[in-house]
């Protein structure tokens, strides 16, 4: 459900509305039972409880949140507190760090983490994983986020890697959530395929009122993530 903008309630989660899966994730808020609403430009973002940037292409999101005038609004936003939720591309705006990005790309700088855009290869080594999650964390939230009782509330939860980045290294304020052992190239991607990685990368992290992963949680019927995020909201 998408709230609108005027006289929204204080729970209600913007989901930026530049790029990338931003139905997908209005969905997964929905199933949840929380209000949404789409971001396009400042005006969108007052009376936020939270706010998910989607995946898509990192530059392009950058050079529109900067042409829409988002983006220094929304960096006053985040550092004032303003949770977040970051997913692929998402991700890789949220980090101190990036590797392999444009020299003028912009970056939120709001968890301590260094990316490298594409670190898991490029669409041909997109992959489907189960992750395991932190202790605690796998029988999803509760509270506003009671609607963690959707699909797989308990177990591995599944993961699908589009393009993902990968993290390099992580601040000693950061949570690492869920880490995801590297699958070999598929068939045919010979010398092109993603480079050696150590035994597990983090996949999914935890910096504050931060949560951001390197994977696409709004694709599969799993809502622990969201629900999570949810709770952190609250």
């Amino acid at each position: 459900m998408v709230a609108a903008p005027a006289g929204a309630d204080a729970t209600t989660i913007g989901v930026l509305n530049l790029q990338g899966d931003v139905r997908e994730h209005v969905a997964a808020l929905g199933e949840l039972g929380v209000e949404s609403r789409l971001i396009k430009r400042p005006a969108d973002t007052a009376e936020l409880a939270g706010l998910i940037l989607p995946g898509g292409e990192s530059t392009t999101l950058s050079m529109l949140l900067e042409s829409t005038g988002l983006f220094d609004v929304l960096a006053e936003r985040i550092a004032g507190g303003l949770p977040v939720l970051g997913t692929c591309a998402g991700l890789v705006l949220l980090a101190t760090e990036v590797l392999d990005g444009r020299p003028d790309q912009r970056f939120f700088g709001a968890l301590s983490a260094t990316v490298r855009r594409n670190g898991f290869g490029r669409q041909l080594q997109s992959f489907e994983a189960e992750l395991e999650l932190a202790p605690g964390l796998a029988g999803g939230g509760g509270g506003a986020a009671g609607a963690a009782g959707a699909a797989g509330a308990a177990g591995a939860l599944p993961a699908v890697f589009i393009r993902a980045p990968l993290v390099v290294d992580v601040g000693p304020d950061v949570e690492v959530l869920a880490s995801v052992v590297r699958p070999l190239p598929y068939p045919g991607a010979g010398l092109d395929g993603p480079p050696a990685l150590p035994s597990a990368s983090p996949v999914l992290l935890r910096q504050g009122r931060i949560l951001a992963a390197s994977f696409h949680p709004e694709l599969t019927p799993d809502r622990r993530i969201h629900a999570m995020f949810a709770a952190m909201c609250v």
